[in-house]
């Protein structure tokens, strides 16, 4: 008896090739709709689904293979004497290979302006119901979901008469499982999202609270593909590998390519993403952020990306060895001279783009230093999604801290105003110190970071810390603090290192000492009424 192979697919890539490869091995091909119609004008013999099941399709093409003919074909067990009697009692053949991909349910759902009717069209129900038949039954048949895996499958089926192995069929169903675990997960985040919007936009229209619009669904299902393997995590004794957000479009280090370089280390990556995700927060400047362990030790905006980068590596020039440069702006040739200056070392940068020559002078500066491009920054960032902090044995999810603050937001405290000049910096700062790890302090002076105090269990030793790295720049400039001064202790350290303007949330029980220390000092201070905690 001849083998059947069942070819139902919505990405044609290869298709014909592959059909074709089948019928040279001896295979009869049944098909669907437009699939077998593309094998029909490759040139090939197809029988129709509906000579199979002697019913057709039904319903614009929601029902075609969801019957007995197909499933009993798939699912019978060849060395259960019980199944194969019942096949030939009912007229149905065994079918040995489906070759089946899905709807483009994930791709629908990205369109702009998609409607609900139209993403529903798109949820492929005799597919899955066919790669699960399959899947279960790998004994005795093959699924094949991926076209990236005809070629291979043609040539083993060629080096054993028409056979594949055993452990080749097992790795097709695990292959296949994964497939529709992804495709059910992406339905269910999409359909249990628009719930969640209704309920929210109901919640709104109840009540006038900001907590009203926080709404979080009761299950998380979280859909990660493997994007690399690690050479180890942390630290060497620790194995470890890199996940990407299935559909993820928004630019950043999981989406960036590696245009030079060694491969991506655990850490590079921690690092580039916070790096990264500094300078996204300057929109209308060009940025520079310099990294060290997930801190930036080194920021800068200026009317030039060459400027913006001078200024932060100058902000600590020892701490920018062996660091992370982030840019938002196209590399220039005058900006990687700059980057690539004597004595200077970096481990990655990651920027937008880079001119031809601006490349040529980092690969030619560093033979392992990893360059990572992006695409434009500012782009598909209108789906902000979670930030996730795991935990053992549970998940902590929250929104992510997109929060901006503007000059019409800020609370002036004292008695001295900040000037102009005082209150960009101000907001500089403020955009700053929500990348520094709390404990944070951030001094700034001229749009330019000078002193970093990060990760202290006390905010005045975080002051300190920010003054002695700050090396006498900060004298006239600003402080950020992530959160309230508990007491006046940090604000007496910002006056003896010549502080005139400091940003904070407010909220302490003791602000009207803080604040009576900083009309002491002659220090304006402004209040934001939000906090920046990062841990």
């Amino acid at each position: 008896m001849a083998k059947r192979a069942l070819l139902s697919v919505s990405d044609k890539r290869g298709i014909v090739k592959m059909a074709r490869g089948l019928v040279d091995l001896g295979y009869e091909i049944i098909s669907t709709g437009g699939t077998a119609r593309k094998l029909r004008e490759g040139g090939l013999e197809v029988i129709d689904v509906s000579q199979i099941t002697r019913f057709p399709e039904m319903m614009d093409g929601r029902v075609k293979t969801l019957h007995p003919a197909i499933h009993g074909g798939l699912l019978a067990l060849r060395d259960n004497s019980g199944h194969m009697e019942q096949l030939e009692e009912q007229g149905i053949k065994p079918i040995d290979m489906v070759v089946v991909n899905l709807y483009p349910f994930a791709e629908t759902i990205s369109r702009p302006g998609v409607t609900l009717e139209e993403a529903i069209e798109n949820i492929d129900i005799g597919g899955p119901s066919m790669i699960r038949s399959a899947a279960k039954n790998y004994c005795s048949v093959a699924v094949v979901t991926d076209p990236d895996d005809y070629d291979k499958i043609l040539t083993e089926l060629n080096e054993n008469d028409g056979d594949l192995s055993l452990k080749t069929r097992q790795r097709l169903a695990v292959k296949a499982f994964r497939m529709t675990a992804e495709y059910d997960t992406t339905i269910f985040d999409y359909l249990q999202g628009r719930n969640e919007r209704d309920k929210k936009e109901t919640s709104k229209a109840k009540s006038s609270k900001e907590e009203a619009d926080i709404v979080f669904p009761e299950v998380i299902s979280l859909n990660y593909i493997k994007k690399q393997d690690l050479r180890y995590g942390e630290n060497p004794h620790q194995r470890a590998v890199f996940y990407r957000e299935t559909n993820l479009k928004e630019p950043s280090i999981t989406t960036a390519e590696k245009l030079h370089g060694k491969e991506l280390s655990f850490n590079n990556i921690n690092d580039a993403n916070g790096a990264l995700e500094l300078v996204k927060e300057f929109t209308d400047r060009p940025a520079a952020a310099v990294i060290k362990h997930a801190n930036p030790c080194g920021m800068a905006v200026a009317d030039t990306l060459e400027e913006a980068y001078r200024k932060a590596h100058a902000g600590d020039p020892l701490s920018a060895f062996g660091s992370i440069v982030a840019l938002n702006r196209e590399v220039s040739p005058e900006v990687a001279r700059e980057i690539a200056g004597k004595d200077k070392f970096v481990e990655v940068v990651i920027a937008p783009d880079y001119m031809t020559e601006a490349l040529e002078i980092l690969k030619n500066r560093w033979k392992n230093v990893r360059l990572l491009r992006t695409g434009d920054l500012f782009i598909n960032r209108e789906k902000p999604g979670y930030d996730m902090k795991k935990v053992t044995g549970g998940l902590l999810v929250q929104e992510r801290d997109l929060a901006i603050i503007n000059e019409d937001d800020l609370k002036i405290v004292t008695e001295v105003k900040p000037t102009e000049g005082q209150l960009r910096d101000l907001l500089f700062a403020w955009k700053v110190v929500k990348h520094v790890k709390s404990n944070a302090i951030v001094m700034a002076k001229d749009e330019m970071v000078v002193g970093v105090g990060a990760g202290q269990m006390s905010r005045v030793d975080a002051m300190i810390i920010a003054g002695r790295k700050s090396e006498g720049r900060q004298e006239g400039g600003v402080v950020a603090s992530d959160a309230f001064f508990p007491f006046p202790d940090a604000i007496e350290e910002a006056a003896a290192r010549g502080i005139k303007a400091i940003i904070q949330p407010g909220g302490s029980i003791r602000d009207d000492q803080v604040i009576e220390a900083a009309n002491d000092h002659k220090i304006a201070m402004v209040f934001t009424g939000r906090r920046h905690f990062r841990h």
